[in-house]
């Protein structure tokens, strides 16, 4: 019988625990995905030049690297995201975590041997569908594991560790690149392996991570969550050092709709009916933020290179500072979105990074910027866009309820995503690669309008889910 309810008190037991050693646990072991995301991304946009030069072992040029091997990597993340949605729905957060983690690992090894530009292409759309799914199982599971109170910033910092990927990225760009230490064939490859070996790390931390008891409850497996949170709570009381720690108590139950079918479509029809303006509010942050940030990762080397001639074993220090930039977004804003409101603060930063967006687009029509001040005002611009872009996976996961909560991510993800994410490489490298300043501003000008489009949306229907239990946001 589909949407029976139970009624339990395991989901008000994990929002009202204390912040913990388990909890950071959790958090290591599922948000260090984003930073294999994040190297993956930062190193075929850094590396595209060198990726097109003779020697580099591909026949490829640089606008089919930033465009069109972009566009297979977004492309094959949204499949990924709708295909371990459902995946994830029916069988559980902790399987499918486990299985997306392994396809990616053999994917990147796969890029890093490709001999063929076409190889290229093959393994880069996989690789992305590896990380769709990934989106999907973790963004559901840690949500669910979350206490209430901290929701909102662990969200954004899991999700903003990305940028700690990128980062690393940055940095290896020009070791990896330097033909004084490594061939041109070479270099690359190296870079995409390191990506599979530190897979194998992050799959030998989440063999602790437990499968979601909320996940649990939707199924009626009530035995099985109720012994899962009965571990969580003794591991939270006994603390680090033996040192015993009182749980507050229990006041309440929450119902827990049960969903023992596995129809997907059903499930999306039954968002966009029973949620329409959560779902337009979804749809609007995913497309603004993801035409901005597929446009800036795969597309800010070229601009570099093509405006301001510089060298592309030089981009990954520029593209150092622009990671710094998104990694101090989330962390001075984040509890913000606990305090002061989800509403407010996505409404705020989703503004303030397309007004910032849009005065960058006017220096730089003007000649008024070189590469140094270009990377700066990129920064400024991220600092905001990259907690709103990080509030948008928390959104999808936290407005709607735990029978739906993967498949909803998957939908909205892959929908914004196929419509800003593959088109935003494709317009940035088309636009900017034409070396002309008019060009490159209208890209620049489009990317701010649709996240202000996407701030004004928030502040009209964006939900107040700061400190509440999942199952009182999303009834």
């Amino acid at each position: 019988m589909e949407n029976e309810k139970i009624s339990s008190d395991l989901p008000v037991r994990l929002d009202r625990l204390p912040w913990s050693r388990w909890h950071w646990l959790v958090v290591v072991g599922l948000g260090t995905v984003w930073i294999l995301d994040g190297l993956e991304v930062t190193l075929t946009g850094a590396m595209a030049t060198s990726l097109s030069q003779a020697g580099s072992g591909l026949d490829i040029t640089t606008a089919e690297v930033t465009g069109a091997a972009a566009a297979l990597y977004i492309t094959g993340a949204c499949s990924g995201a709708v295909l371990f949605g459902f995946l994830t729905s029916k069988y559980g957060r902790r399987r499918l975590f486990t299985v997306t983690l392994v396809i990616y690992m053999c994917a990147a090894a796969a890029t890093a041997v490709s001999t063929h530009a076409w190889w290229f292409f093959v393994f880069r759309f996989v690789t992305g569908v590896a990380i769709g799914g990934e989106y999907v199982a973790v963004n559901s599971c840690i949500d669910e594991l979350m206490p209430s109170a901290h929701r909102g910033r662990i969200g954004l910092a899991v999700n903003s560790t990305f940028w700690l990927g990128a980062l690393g990225g940055a940095l290896l760009t020009p070791v990896l690149l330097d033909p004084q230490l490594f061939a041109p064939h070479l270099g690359w490859r190296l870079a995409f392996a390191l990506g599979a070996v530190l897979g194998l790390a992050v799959l030998w931390v989440r063999r602790h991570v437990p499968e979601s008891p909320r996940w649990l409850l939707s199924r009626n497996r009530v035995d099985e969550a109720k012994r899962i949170v009965e571990s969580i709570e003794a591991r939270v009381q006994n603390g680090t050092r033996g040192r015993h720690r009182e749980l507050p108590a229990v006041t309440h139950a929450v119902t827990v709709h049960r969903n023992n079918g596995s129809r997907p479509l059903g499930t999306t029809l039954a968002l966009f009916r029973d949620y329409p303006s959560r779902a337009v509010l979804c749809l609007a942050l995913f497309i603004g933020q993801s035409f901005l940030y597929n446009s800036v990762t795969f597309g800010f080397g070229a601009i570099l290179y093509s405006f301001y001639d510089v060298p592309g074993g030089q981009v990954g220090y520029f593209l150092a500072a622009m990671c710094l930039g998104n990694l101090t977004g989330p962390v001075f804003l984040g509890g913000l979105f606990d305090s002061v409101g989800r509403r407010a603060m996505i409404t705020a930063t989703y503004l303030l990074s397309g007004v910032a967006l849009l005065l960058t687009a006017a220096l730089f029509a003007n000649g008024l910027l070189n590469a140094l001040t270009l990377t700066v005002c990129w920064c400024v611009v991220l600092f905001f866009a990259s907690a709103g872009a990080a509030s948008a996976y928390v959104t999808a996961s936290e407005i709607f309820p735990s029978w739906a909560r993967s498949t909803a991510i998957a939908v909205f993800y892959s929908a914004g995503t196929l419509v800003g994410g593959v088109s935003g490489p494709l317009v940035f490298a088309s636009l900017t690669a034409s070396g002309v300043v008019a060009d490159a501003v209208l890209a620049f000008a489009i990317g701010a309008a649709l996240m202000i489009v996407a701030g004004v949306v928030a502040a009209f229907c964006a939900v107040s889910a700061e400190r509440r239990g999942l199952e009182e946001v999303a009834p």
